[in-house]
């Protein structure tokens, strides 16, 4: 039997993690019938990509609204200070252990490029909440944080890949 090329294997890898980011939940056999593949190729590939960490983990979409959370993003500005020790303060975990301090859930948080250098996604339970988790990372950053801006995120149209099921309600909105 013919060793499968490199390219080909990417091809394949690439519909696996496309089934998957549509629905994380769905059967390796469906994901094999989707795919064109036999199960066990499926789950080759899967843990693969796991063991690479090509993919980090699965999680479940929801719907924070119902779960009486509001979203919102905090866009920080880095000063010159060196990085060096925000670096370390960021690899530690600080943000994440000062979140559950004051019960907030840290949905996505990234470094970006832009007028901002830092983007924290989370869910507060309301704007005071939000307000004091922004206090929180100005009291444990403040040598780092030139400028911070908190914003409400109102309606979600689509959420780690998936279409919001009450699209209609973004009429509500606009």
């Amino acid at each position: 039997m013919a060793k499968t090329s490199k390219k080909q294997m990417d091809k394949d890898e690439r519909k696996v993690i496309a089934s998957l980011e549509k629905n994380a939940k769905e059967s390796i056999d469906n994901i094999a019938r989707k795919c064109g593949f036999s199960r066990q190729k499926v789950w080759r590939i899967i843990k693969r990509l796991e063991k690479s960490k090509i993919i980090w983990g699965y999680s479940a979409v929801t719907d924070s609204e119902r779960l009486g959370f509001n979203n919102y993003i905090v866009l920080i500005k880095k000063t010159n200070e060196p990085v060096a020790k925000l670096a370390e303060l960021i690899i530690s975990r600080e943000i994440e252990k000062k979140a559950r301090e004051l019960k907030v859930d840290i949905t996505q948080s990234e470094y970006i490029h832009g007028k901002y250098d830092w983007g924290i996604c989370f869910s507060a339970t309301d704007l005071k909440e939000a307000k004091r988790f922004c206090e929180a990372l100005n009291i444990t950053f403040h040598k780092h944080i030139g400028d911070l801006i908190l914003m409400e995120r109102i309606f979600s149209v689509k959420k780690c890949g998936i279409k919001n099921p009450h699209i209609r309600k973004l009429k509500e909105f606009l």
